[in-house]
């Protein structure tokens, strides 16, 4: 008898493109089970497709905002320099004193070149005061206090200050005397008795100088009880400028003008020359600052230009920073007396960097000077300088500069690709679960073909081919 036997293949797999998105697997029971893993696979990765490209958008400006974010940086040092620049640029006189224990100089703005005789008589003193004896002694000062009244009248010269504490102790008293008082005195507590006896006292200093002397005192059943001893009564500083005038000035500061932008701070008493000459060492340390900034953001601004460029690659935004930086760098004065930044000593080369030689300030002369103070001008009122404070506010106002905006629209695209990215995932989420139920609801009926099949093949093979006890019996 002829055998004959029946072969099933299995359906064609299935390919999916590698999308490099995980999806959920689940475990099949039929031998399809991985072709429908990968019809799953690849619909999952093929809606996806709009994710990865909102993900690799936000990336990219991401890196944007990163650069935005360091040139803004750069761009407020370079500002911050300029403003630097500005006020050394009132400072082109410097003032030397001869005996500088008897008072220093400074120079401002309006000041002339010339020598002074300085005679101090007296460079004042403030007045001071310290608790009395015969008050109640103090031995710690955080629970004790010289009197039980709640309010105290503290008297500086003619000022009168209620000064009423916080707690009834030495400490808060002090502590109430400097926050209730303008800044008139200072108020400390020191301890003038031996360690084994503390005796804990206020002590007052006046902070203004002058005849003002200092007392504290309270009033219980209308007598009023003062509780300092004058240590100094305090004097007004007196000096003559040139042997002038013959009785000698005097001030309730020690430190005073001396002539116009020319300020003095008397030390002790004496005779010493203060002289008002020509000095760069201020504006060229000041410059020097401003071409170290101006160069580091040329640098960072020529990483996002060229081969290889970075993250503002093609942007707009580079190019106007880069034109604004091109503008200080070239900036030069018109009509008769024009100089520009090379008469100070800055040179712009090929490369977009400012190089500085102090050699140039310093041998400037008073002419020379007075011209360069005309070119600087300052940051209100003409000159290199406020055109510098205009340009780089255009580029850091707050509110209308240009990386200011720019960082805000970063920001906000940002923002918005997070919000479609989250709209997104959920989509793909959903779409992953709906189609893993079709899956295995799938993978479950084709197992129970496959259950089928096997038991049917079995029983058709069982009737069409003969037992080994037949064969045998052949």
């Amino acid at each position: 008898m002829g055998s004959s036997s029946i072969s099933f293949s299995g359906a064609p797999t299935l390919s999916s493109p590698s999308s490099g998105i995980s999806t959920p697997s689940f475990t099949g029971l039929s031998g399809y089970s991985t072709d429908l893993q990968n019809a799953l696979n690849r619909s999952v990765a093929l809606a996806s497709l709009p994710l990865q490209q909102l993900q690799n958008e936000q990336s990219t400006l991401t890196n944007q905002s990163t650069e935005l974010n360091t040139l803004s940086t750069l761009f407020a040092s370079l500002r911050s320099s300029v403003t630097n620049l500005n006020s050394s640029s009132q400072q082109l006189l410097a003032a030397s004193v001869s005996d500088t224990s008897v008072l220093t100089a400074q120079v401002g703005a309006g000041a002339l070149a010339g020598t002074y005789s300085v005679h101090v008589t007296d460079p004042g003193s403030s007045a001071s005061a310290m608790g009395s004896n015969g008050l109640t002694v103090v031995s710690d000062p955080t629970t004790q206090n010289v009197s039980a009244a709640a309010t105290f009248t503290l008297s500086v010269g003619s000022t009168h200050y209620t000064i009423t504490p916080a707690a009834n102790n030495l400490n808060a008293l002090a502590t109430a005397i400097n926050s209730q008082s303008s800044g008139s005195v200072q108020a400390s507590v020191v301890n003038v008795g031996p360690p084994s006896a503390p005796d804990y006292r206020l002590s007052l200093q006046g902070t203004a100088i002058g005849d003002l002397p200092i007392q504290l005192s309270f009033q219980a059943n209308n007598v009023t009880t003062n509780l300092l001893t004058p240590l100094a009564t305090g004097t007004l500083a007196q000096y003559q400028v040139n042997g002038q005038p013959i009785v000698p000035i005097s001030s309730t500061t020690s430190t005073v003008t001396l002539a116009p932008g020319v300020t003095i701070n008397l030390l002790k008493a004496g005779t010493t020359t203060v002289s008002v000459s020509p000095g760069t060492s201020s504006i060229s340390n000041a410059l020097t600052a401003f071409t170290s900034a101006f160069n580091a953001t040329v640098d960072e601004l020529n990483k996002n230009i060229g081969q290889s460029a970075g993250a503002l690659s093609g942007q707009s935004v580079v190019y106007s920073l880069q034109q604004a930086l091109n503008n200080l760098g070239n900036y030069s004065t018109v009509g008769n007396g024009a100089i520009s930044l090379t008469d100070l000593g800055v040179t712009f080369d090929a490369t977009g960097h400012l190089n500085f030689d102090p050699g140039v300030l310093a041998g400037a002369s008073g002419t020379q000077l007075t011209n360069i103070a005309s070119f600087l001008g300052s940051g209100a009122n003409g000159g290199f300088l406020q055109f510098a404070t205009n340009q780089l506010a255009a580029i850091e106002d707050p509110t209308t500069g240009i990386l200011p905006n720019a960082i805000s629209s970063t920001t906000n695209s940002i923002n918005n690709d997070n919000t479609q990215i989250a709209r997104q995932q959920d989509q793909i989420n959903h779409l992953q679960t709906s189609l893993q139920a079709q899956m295995s609801k799938a993978d479950a009926a084709i197992a129970q073909l496959e259950q089928q099949q096997t038991y049917y093949t079995s029983l058709f093979t069982a009737m069409i081919l003969p037992s080994p006890q037949q064969l045998g019996s052949l």
